[in-house]
């Protein structure tokens, strides 16, 4: 349960980085004053981070298969 569980956290802060990222999108929006910033800083800059410090297990699925597939045509 825990291995499947480690493959839900990139696609969600991934996700949450494109909701967070939407001009007018949530509540960071309201309590900001600085209306005509990027949206890559702040909420949306952080969530990038998460799935990318989270994305290893992905990675990892993504090479294991490539590796195995490499061998079976070699």
């Amino acid at each position: 349960m825990s291995s499947l569980l480690s493959f839900a956290a990139a696609p969600t802060f991934a996700l949450m980085a494109l909701l967070s990222a939407i001009p007018g999108g949530g509540p960071p929006a309201l309590c900001s004053g600085a209306h005509d910033a990027s949206p890559l800083t702040g909420m949306a800059a952080m969530y990038v981070l998460m799935s990318a410090f989270h994305s290893a297990p992905w990675l990892k699925l993504a090479f294991r298969r490539r590796s195995g597939a490499s061998r079976k045509h070699s």
